[in-house]
C-alpha cells in the first residue's frame, strides 16, 4: 500500500474494514453537514457498492481510497481519486476525530509525491469555512466548482 504510516495513524483498504463500522459513519447526521454529495440512504448493500466502486480506483489508478485508523479505531475513510486532469484528495472523518485531518493530509501528500503525483486538489463544501490548516500546507484556492449539482471550493497543494 502507498499511504504511509506514521505514529499512531494506519491505513487499511477498504476491503478490510468492518462494513457495520463504515455503515455506522456513513449514518452518522453529524458527517453528513459537511456531505452534500450524501444523497444515498446506505445499508450494507451501499457499504458493498461504495467500497468496490473505491476499490476500482486501485485498479485504473494504481492508488486510492482507504480506511483510516488512529491508535488501532477505525475514524473514516479517505483516499484520491482521479478527477479530470486533477489527482483529488478526500477525506471523511469522524466528527469527534476531525481535528487530526492535518496529520492525515501531510502522509497523504508524502504518499502522492511517492506515487509522482505532483499536485493534489481538495473540494471543501462551503458548510467548512476553516481553512487554515490547508493553507498551512501550501494550498493555492482555485476556482468554485460544482460536483453533481453541489458547489465546492478547489485548493492545489504541490507534494513537493
Amino acid at each position: 500500500m502507498m499511504y504511509i504510516e506514521e505514529n499512531d495513524i494506519s491505513y487499511r483498504r477498504l476491503t478490510d474494514v468492518a462494513p457495520q463500522d463504515i455503515l455506522d459513519h456513513m449514518t452518522d447526521p453529524k458527517a453528513a453537514e459537511h456531505m452534500p454529495l450524501l444523497k444515498t440512504i446506505w445499508n450494507l448493500s451501499t457499504v458493498r457498492h461504495f467500497v468496490a466502486a473505491k476499490e476500482a480506483r486501485w485498479t485504473d489508478d494504481g492508488i486510492g481510497h482507504v480506511g483510516i485508523y488512529h491508535k488501532g479505531k477505525y475514524i473514516g475513510w479517505g483516499g484520491f481519486q482521479k478527477e479530470g486532469s486533477d489527482w483529488d484528495f478526500g477525506m471523511v472523518l469522524k466528527t469527534e476525530t476531525r481535528g487530526i485531518g492535518p496529520r492525515i493530509c501531510k502522509t497523504a501528500l508524502k504518499a502522492a509525491h511517492a506515487a509522482g503525483i505532483s499536485a493534489v486538489t481538495f473540494l471543501l463544501p462551503h458548510s467548512r469555512k476553516s481553512t487554515g490548516a490547508l493553507k498551512r500546507l501550501g494550498a493555492e484556492e482555485l476556482k468554485p466548482v460544482e460536483y453533481d449539482g453541489a458547489q465546492f471550493r478547489k485548493f492545489r497543494v504541490k507534494t513537493d
